[in-house]
């Protein structure tokens, strides 16, 4: 469930991290791309309940939250939709993966620094586990960023997948067994 960095804006669908992912589950795991492009953390919460529903997952993982940055909503906003989809993952007995993001310094330091404490803050609060950074290593590289600034490239799709990988891998392992 995410945003256009989980929906492959801009590349092939099959180039972007979560079709790469499902490609090393090779079958052993369902993986299911809610992801549009442009939605935000209230956009994904209203899609929320009728996906799980339809689906009944074992595992979610949420990439959500840097529409909302950059659209200067409210971090406690954010805070609020993922407590919901986390709530709802957890009543239907579902883990959840949670991969934060981080948005330009052009907002400021206050707005940014609460803005990013709400990965970590939920993950606590909640014991769900946390990437805290699904960029890391690729964000402030512009070989790996496409012109906007904002999305990677198709070739920065496998470090994407390996900033996540040895998070996910526990998870996708115990509802395996």
């Amino acid at each position: 469930m995410g945003d256009s960095l989980s929906a492959a804006h801009n590349i092939e669908q099959d180039a972007g991290w979560v079709n790469l992912l499902r490609e090393r589950l090779d079958g052993s795991a369902e993986v299911i791309n809610a992801s549009i492009s442009g939605e935000t953390s209230a956009g994904g919460a209203a899609r929320f309940p009728g996906l799980m529903d339809k689906h009944s997952p074992e595992l979610v993982v949420l990439e959500l939250g840097g529409n909302d940055g950059l659209r200067g909503l409210p971090p406690e906003t954010l805070h609020a939709n993922l407590a919901q989809m986390i709530e709802q993952s957890q009543a239907a007995n579902a883990r959840v993966l949670l991969l934060g993001i981080d948005i330009p310094p052009n907002y400021g330091q206050t707005y940014r620094q609460a803005f990013t404490r709400v990965y970590p803050r939920l993950a606590a609060t909640f014991h769900v586990a946390l990437v805290p950074f699904l960029l890391d290593g690729i964000a402030l590289d512009e070989v790996l960023m496409q012109d906007d600034g904002i999305h990677p490239t198709a070739e920065a799709q496998p470090r994407v997948l390996d900033n996540v990988w040895p998070v996910l891998k526990p998870l996708v392992k115990a509802s395996a067994s």
